[in-house]
C-alpha cells in the first residue's frame, strides 16, 4: 500500500505527462476501440492498417489512437474519427480494406464513406 505522499507524487508526475501528449486543437484524431471484444473482432489489423498508412502518406495533422471499450460490442471493430469543428463519425466493422478506404476518402478528400457507417447499419 502506497502512503498518501507518495501516491500524491506519482499524481503530479502523471499529470505533467499526460500535459506532454495533448494533441492540437486541429488535428484530427482516428480512435479505435481495442477492448475485448474489439480484439477479438479483428481491432489490431484495423489499428495497424490505419497507422501504417497515416504514417506512409505523412498526414501529421491525424493522430490514430486506441481507446477501450466503446459500447457497441456487436458492430465491433469500431473506428471513430473526429474532426474538429465536425460531428464525430462512426465507422463500424470494420477490416483493414475498409480502413483504407476510410484514409483515402474521407482523411485525405474529407467525404464521409457512408457505407461503413453506424447510420447504415440501422441506427443513428
Amino acid at each position: 500500500m502506497k502512503t498518501l505522499e507518495e501516491l500524491k507524487a506519482i499524481r503530479e508526475k502523471m499529470q505533467g505527462q499526460v500535459g506532454l501528449r495533448s494533441e492540437s486543437e486541429n488535428q484530427t484524431r482516428v480512435v479505435v476501440g481495442m477492448a475485448t471484444c474489439g480484439i477479438a473482432s479483428g481491432a489490431r489489423p484495423v489499428l495497424n492498417a490505419l497507422s501504417e498508412a497515416v504514417q506512409n502518406k505523412q498526414l501529421s495533422n491525424i493522430a490514430v489512437v486506441q481507446t477501450g471499450c466503446i459500447g457497441l460490442c456487436q458492430y465491433e471493430p469500431i473506428v471513430e474519427v473526429m474532426e474538429p469543428g465536425k460531428d464525430k463519425v462512426t465507422y463500424v466493422k470494420m477490416t483493414p480494406e475498409k480502413a483504407l478506404e476510410i484514409v483515402d476518402q474521407h482523411l485525405i478528400r474529407g467525404q464521409v464513406v457512408s457505407k461503413y457507417t453506424i447510420s447504415s447499419e440501422g441506427r443513428i
